[in-house]
């Protein structure tokens, strides 16, 4: 039970941040959201920073969970799995009207020159999405798919900054075409044999 409200507020306070910012969210938001009373917030953590940290853990378990079925299907070639996966996030942020972007970049613009706990935990947060792609670059590499002289680490930052960069031209022109665009050139110039 007890984990079960924490996980409520934790849901309803990741959601508002992921559209307003940290700083532009309440906790009497939060908990409105989440429909439990005051006291409750400081049971589960001792401060909005604290919450907040925690909310990055909730976004990068929430991201590796989105890939998780993507990543496990063994019918996919490792190439054809991570344009399923961005394929997968222009479909969502073209239900969202194009407004959310990425968490973890929206709260490492916000918060990440800020706060040295918030700094290492949205390094941490990155570091998961890179560890993600250069995995499956990798394995292209081993499968022919990808040039073996290409530094998957490297590379999988890249690709990880790029559709960062690529969100924010989304969210001013309110359409796909910066996330497209990134994901043609990546499989055009970057991901190739």
């Amino acid at each position: 039970m007890k984990e079960n409200i924490k996980n409520k507020i934790l849901e309803a306070g990741a959601q508002i941040i992921h559209l307003n910012g940290f700083y532009h969210t309440g906790i009497q938001e939060i908990l409105d959201v989440a429909g439990v009373p005051k006291g409750s917030f400081y049971h589960y953590f001792k401060n909005k920073e604290d919450f907040g940290l925690q909310v990055i853990d909730y976004f990068t378990e929430y991201f590796i969970c989105l890939c998780k079925g993507i990543l496990e299907g063994d019918t996919q070639s490792p190439l054809q799995k991570i344009n399923e996966v961005l394929q997968f996030f222009i479909n969502f942020f073209k239900s969202k009207d194009y407004a959310y972007g990425c968490p973890i970049g929206n709260l490492s613009q916000e918060m990440g020159d800020l706060s040295p706990s918030f700094q290492h935990k949205l390094k941490g947060a990155m570091d998961s999405m890179v560890d993600i792609y250069a995995g499956l670059i990798q394995e292209a590499q081993k499968s022919g798919e990808v040039s073996r002289l290409l530094d998957a680490r490297k590379a999988a930052d890249f690709l990880v900054s790029s559709w960062e960069g690529a969100l924010i031209r989304m969210k001013i022109e309110k359409s796909p075409e910066p996330l497209e665009n990134h994901q043609q050139f990546i499989f055009r110039y970057i991901l190739t044999p």
